[in-house]
């Protein structure tokens, strides 16, 4: 039996799963561990990671390391993804996280973290064509799924903190604001040459912000586990309804959105952007969403590995 720890550690979010593994590889997940984090926060145009964010981040991996540790040994896979990636003092703060955890992070690429995602996907849903569509906190990866193969992919600058703290306001977010964002989105997506082989194409969300999006209408039709938003449909309507609703309220009336989390209500808006302008884009009719992802990816690969092993 293997004890398989995958720590992501995103923009947002740090995220830990801790999976058993049998010599047969067949996985069973026995713990998942979240901790919002806001690692890229005020990293400006120097892309300098905060000491706040830092200290945040640190005394989460402390809580996670605490859990790890009484496994039996653990075989653990830290990944860093678009805040590390990014940052200027990228170095400094991973020599500090192993120096004071004994915790080393593998920094992936943007193609290496839509790979991953990728695979969590393919393993978990029944998808032949779509645009896989990861909204993170400082980036966000784009995969075009044909007859399930990977054919392109790219991770583009574009995050729910990311573009909160460049454009939107906390509270009531502006009309010029909002303009100035969704013009900066658009040239974005007008550099991605391939994308329109996606036209057409169901989109398939991951990611926190597209998550949440899921959540809200969920708990607005009453399911009753809300959360539970793996396979969830939902039509361009109700994308664009969303965001309408959540441009019309406060801050102070976010957080009391149904199935809105109040530590992401100041980011929302930014992190929901991307994705409804790029089902306009795509005249794409329905969104499928995914709780599976990176970890799962990372899971996934290892049970290759493990059953090829046996092979």
């Amino acid at each position: 039996m293997e004890n398989l720890v995958v720590i992501d550690l995103g923009s947002n979010s740090v995220r830990m799963t801790i999976s058993e593994i049998d010599e047969a590889g067949t996985p069973n997940t026995v713990n998942q561990v979240k901790r919002y984090v806001r690692l890229s926060e005020n990293m400006g145009a120097e892309q300098v990671l905060q000491p706040e964010a830092i200290d945040r981040t640190l005394e989460a991996l402390r809580e996670f390391k605490k859990i790890y540790t009484e496994l039996d040994a653990p075989q653990i896979k830290a990944v860093a993804t678009a805040a590390v990636r990014q940052a200027s003092n990228q170095k400094q703060f991973l020599k500090l996280v192993k120096d004071e955890l004994d915790l080393t992070f593998d920094v992936i690429s943007g193609t290496t973290e839509a790979r991953y995602d990728y695979l969590g996907v393919v393993h978990t849903l029944s998808i032949i064509n779509g645009l896989l569509v990861d909204t993170g906190g400082a980036s966000s990866e784009l995969i075009l799924v044909q007859n399930r193969q990977m054919k392109h992919v790219v991770s583009i600058p574009l995050g729910s903190v990311t573009l909160s703290q460049a454009y939107l306001e906390s509270d009531k977010v502006q009309a010029d604001s909002l303009f100035s964002a969704m013009t900066f989105v658009n040239n974005v997506f007008n550099d991605v040459w391939w994308l329109n082989e996606a036209k057409n194409l169901p989109v398939i969300g991951l990611g926190g912000a597209n998550r949440t999006l899921a959540k809200i209408n969920r708990r607005n039709k009453n399911f009753l586990n809300f959360e539970d938003v793996h396979g969830y449909k939902l039509g361009a309507d109700d994308v664009y309804a969303t965001l309408t609703q959540l441009l019309g309220l406060n801050l102070a009336e976010r957080k009391k959105v149904p199935g809105l989390s109040k530590d992401r209500a100041d980011i929302i808006i930014g992190g929901l952007i991307p994705v409804a302008l790029l089902m306009r884009l795509l005249d794409s009719q329905q969104i499928t969403f995914s709780n599976a992802g990176l970890r799962d990816g990372i899971l996934f690969e290892r049970i290759e590995q493990i059953k090829s092993a046996i092979d």
